[in-house]
């Protein structure tokens, strides 16, 4: 199943808060179902055990879904450092799997940092982004803060999610030529022979009260 790290700078509380788009689709009771999946699948990792499995009154919680788990740790002042996030783009597997997956490869296998440790576990946070299916869009109705986008051109991809451009402080076209960026694309490709899909996301985490983009 292939991966996708998403990377993102230092950021306040307040950046990793988004706001209320639509209805929400998950329930608060199934929020805090799947950020303790989360959860449960580093501290079994750090203390070598099996990852959790399914919630067996929750089937909603077993379609297959994609989703990125996003680590951040708290600092001095009331920040939030980065510390991981890697997510599945596409819907491989069921939603809890996917989110007890993608959480232990934020913590142990995003390239860009140190596996996580027992010491960092107490300070962290988690976000989840859980994505709509990706619907091929024309690059002028994109709309920043509800569209997440996939640019992909032969076998070269790149994904950003909805609130990067938010936190950025991009428009369209600077959105649309940093998802080329993140492709390994010029960062003008998206006017030429590329395929551009959006997908919304549903985000919530330890921080916040649950949003929706």
């Amino acid at each position: 199943m292939s991966k996708l790290s998403e990377k993102s700078p230092e950021t306040s509380t307040s950046a990793i808060r988004t706001s209320t788009a639509k209805a929400a689709e998950f329930s608060p009771d199934q929020r805090r179902i799947l950020l303790a999946i989360a959860h449960e699948a580093i501290q079994a990792t750090l203390e070598g055990r099996q990852l959790p499995t399914a919630p067996l009154d929750q089937p909603e919680l077993a379609e297959p879904r994609g989703v990125f788990t996003t680590l951040y740790l708290r600092t001095d002042g009331g920040r939030h450092q980065l510390r991981g996030c890697v997510g599945y783009a596409m819907p491989v597997a069921p939603l809890h799997r996917a989110v007890a997956e993608t959480a232990r490869a934020a913590a142990f296998d995003d390239s860009r940092f140190s596996p996580l440790t027992m010491e960092e576990y107490p300070h962290l946070d988690i976000s989840l982004s859980i994505l709509s299916r990706l619907e091929p869009i024309a690059a002028e109705t994109v709309e920043i803060g509800r569209h997440g986008l996939l640019i992909s051109q032969g076998n070269r991809r790149g994904l950003l999610l909805p609130q990067v451009a938010i936190e950025q402080g991009w428009d369209r076209e600077t959105f649309l030529e940093q998802t080329c960026r993140k492709a390994g694309l010029p960062t003008d490709a998206w006017r030429h022979n590329t395929t551009i899909e959006a997908f919304t996301a549903e985000v919530f985490g330890d921080i916040e009260e649950p949003s929706d983009l």
